[in-house]
This record gives C-alpha cells, sequence and structure tokens, in this order.
C-alpha cells in the first residue's frame, strides 16, 4: 500500500516526529497513554502539563491546532455519556446555578473528558505522523501477534475497495430512481447491505485463492525491515518518561 493510499488524517510532512520509526511512536503514545490514564483524577494540574506536552509535540510536527480541535470531534460520545453522570451516580450532591449534581459524578464526568480527550489527541497525533503501511511495519516490529497484523493490513487494503463498491451500487439505486426516504425504504437498504456483504466474502474468497496460488502459508513477507536507533528511541522516549515523572507527582504532591 503506497503513499497514494494515505489515510484521511495524515499530513505529509519532514517534522523529526514524521521521522521516527513507527514502533518507536507507538510505544511512546501507548506509555503516554497509560501513564495518563494512572494519573489520580485529583490532580487537575497534572492533566493540563500532559495537554503542554502534547501541543509542543503537535508543535514541533507542525500539525495545526484546528486540525487537532476537528480531529478531536470522535470522542463527542464519550462527552455525552460523561455529561450525564453528575445526573446519574449516586452520592453527596452539590449545587451549581441553581441544579443538583452528584460530586462523584462530577469527578467521574473530569476524569472520562480528560483523559479520554488527551488519549484522543495523542492517537490523532500519531496518526497524522505516520502512514498506515508505517503502523502496520511498527505493530509487527513490535512483536504483534501476526494475525492481527494480518487482518487489520487486510482491513485497511479493502475497506476503500468496498467503500467503492457501496458507492457504485448506491449511483445504480438513484439512477433507477430510487430514493430512501422512510421506513418503507428499510428493506431495500437492507437487500443492499445483503448483496454488498455477498459481493465481499466472494471477493475475499478471490482474493485468497490468488494468495494461496502465489505461495501464501499463513504469513506474510517482511518486505521493509523498520529499525531504530538508541537516538530515535531516546527522542520518542521524551514523551512518555516527562508524562511517568508528571503522574508519580500527580500521586505524591
Amino acid at each position: 500500500m503506497g503513499a497514494g493510499h494515505a489515510h484521511k488524517l495524515y499530513r505529509h510532512g519532514h517534522s523529526p516526529v514524521h521521522a521516527l520509526p513507527p514502533h518507536c511512536k507507538l510505544a511512546a503514545v501507548l506509555c503516554f497513554v497509560v501513564a495518563v490514564v494512572s494519573t489520580p483524577r485529583e490532580a487537575v494540574w497534572a492533566f493540563a502539563l500532559y495537554a503542554v506536552l502534547l501541543a509542543g509535540v503537535a508543535a514541533v510536527a507542525r500539525i495545526r491546532p484546528g486540525f487537532l480541535l476537528k480531529r478531536l470531534v470522535i470522542e463527542v460520545p464519550f462527552v455525552a455519556f460523561a455529561l450525564l453522570m453528575p445526573f446519574v451516580v449516586p452520592g453527596e450532591q452539590t449545587e451549581l446555578f441553581g441544579v443538583h449534581l452528584s460530586v462523584p459524578g462530577l469527578w467521574g464526568a473530569w476524569n472520562v473528558l480528560a483523559k479520554g480527550t488527551l488519549g484522543v489527541a495523542a492517537s490523532v497525533i500519531l496518526a497524522s505522523t505516520t502512514e498506515l503501511r508505517s503502523l502496520l511495519l511498527g505493530l509487527q516490529r513490535l512483536r504483534l501477534p501476526p494475525l492481527l497484523v494480518q487482518i487489520a493490513s487486510f482491513m485497511i487494503r479493502y475497506g476503500d475497495v468496498i467503500t467503492d463498491e457501496l458507492r457504485r451500487m448506491s449511483i445504480a439505486r438513484r439512477s433507477r430512481g430510487f430514493e430512501a426516504r422512510g421506513v418503507r425504504h428499510w428493506g431495500a437498504l437492507a437487500k443492499t447491505a445483503g448483496a454488498l456483504f455477498i459481493r465481499s466474502y466472494e471477493r475475499g474468497e478471490r482474493v485468497h485463492l490468488a494468495m494461496v496460488s502465489r505461495g501464501y502459508t499463513g504469513t506474510m513477507p517482511v518486505i521493509d525491515e523498520v529499525t531504530a536507533s538508541r537516538t530515535q528511541w531516546a527522542h520518542a522516549a521524551a514523551l512518555p518518561v516527562l508524562a511517568l515523572v508528571v503522574c508519580l507527582l500527580g500521586w505524591t504532591v
């Protein structure tokens, strides 16, 4: 999967963050998220420092704040869940603007919003500076189970193919005068979904037979060997190490 198949989140660049090997960035993001999740929710200042750290990484990667904020919209369902917590979680009550809210619910909402937002932001920065193909190579390098890496690889490779197939089916429906405008049209949409499933299944069988005929035995050959120097590991470790320091301070201060 070449550069022409880069995902929509990726932003081509030549920053130091872009240049880091993918497995270094994956390990750094994972350790950063673990540190954030491990921080006590009462240490509000710690989460502010985490946000500053991510803002610094985004600045080094030349990612615009507007782009990053737009991609955070993906966490809207979690925000909706968090906003309900002060009203449904039992416990001590407090009054805010004439509304009685649960104190444990408020802390829970803050916990979900703060940690969720930081985790999503770190993931967006990772995706914005790393191509999908490089992410898969990084997962291989980190010794993730090969079968999981292959499943993710095929899902990414053929996601656009299936989406394009659905688009053609939608165009065919509209060219015949069909417009889904109510419940009575759900049957036609269900048939479309069934046809798409059958076509996808048949395509998967053809792809598998083609792979077997070319010598596929359950493992994919490693074409590009991704390596990292000690300097690159040190640069990648800067974010999680600083996050770990903040986390420890959050428990002790």
